[in-house]
């Protein structure tokens, strides 16, 4: 009796051409955008449509672990790659008095927003990205806040009891994932938010500039099939899902910087940048005689 075999599925590995292809272009967008995150550059490297690269985990797999290559080679830089998700808590500590004093006259910052009626936030759906915008909102000294999706309620709501005391109109620029699950963050957010607000007499505005369905057509980005897995998956309106990562980090980085201009412009930020250093310039001149 003849037995019949079923032929095996034959793996294509990719060419030595096209991973240095994909190596290329990997330290180059890096090098361009950084910091950037590594599903940002998984991101990038699907719209760009490089060889092997799908739109799936087993793609970003792929790119994880070149860039893990890269950076152990020494071929792509450490300081080029965000990372947020992980951190260590230590209060900041001196050997002598002398040494705390030098150190406060070379990290002094002015309040930027003392003098304005308002208080501006941005609050950030994924940890992972608050490298890759913290240039932007340490510029304007904006507290970054991160939610790690779902926001617990003691965060919402401390946030309000705070800006309550402040007396300040407080604006909340919120950036999330568009898809079932992070528009269910937003508004659950935006909900907590308005509910402590309401009891606590705070003056708070909610702004949800990204990601949005005019974004993602916009800028022409890379999106994926919605999930359908649960009855609350299943009731999503639309027929794809965009992640925040989809948005290169140099349009992200600019939708913040023009959203926050909004309550202080670029020639007040200037001008306070300004009295900034000349402060810091008589902070010396006390501590150096």
């Amino acid at each position: 009796m003849t037995k019949l075999y079923r032929a095996s599925p034959i793996r294509l590995r990719a060419t030595k051409a096209e991973i240095k292809k994909r190596e290329r272009f990997l330290i180059d967008y890096a090098t361009e955008h950084s910091p950037v995150t590594v599903r940002q550059l998984f991101y990038a490297a699907t719209v760009a449509g490089l060889v092997g690269i799908d739109k799936n985990e087993n793609g970003y797999r792929k790119i994880q672990n070149q860039v893990l290559k890269l950076r152990q080679s020494g071929r792509l830089a450490y300081n080029l790659i965000a990372d947020h998700t992980r951190w260590m808590r230590k209060a900041k500590t001196y050997r002598n008095v002398t040494e705390a004093v030098i150190s406060m006259s070379q990290s002094y910052r002015k309040a930027l927003w003392a003098d304005s009626d308002y208080n501006v936030e941005v609050w950030l759906e994924k940890d992972a990205l608050a490298g890759a915008i913290y240039s932007v909102t340490d510029e304007y000294d904006v507290p970054l806040m991160v939610t790690k999706g779902f926001c617990s309620e003691t965060f919402a709501y401390e946030a309000a009891l705070h800006h309550a005391e402040s007396g300040k109109r407080c604006v909340i620029l919120y950036l999330g994932d568009f898809d079932r699950s992070g528009v269910d963050a937003m508004q659950s957010l935006h909900s907590k938010l308005r509910a402590f607000a309401d009891e606590s007499g705070a003056d708070m505005q909610f702004c949800a500039i990204g990601v949005n369905p005019e974004q993602v057509e916009y800028w022409n980005l890379p999106t994926r099939e919605p999930k359908r897995q649960s009855e609350a998956d299943k009731k999503w309106p639309h027929d794809f899902a965009c992640e925040l990562d989809a948005i290169p980090p140099n349009y992200l980085r600019a939708l913040v910087d023009h959203h926050i201009c909004e309550f202080m412009p670029k020639a007040e930020l200037e001008q306070l940048k300004e009295i900034e250093e000349r402060e810091k310039q008589q902070f010396r001149e006390m501590l150096y005689g």
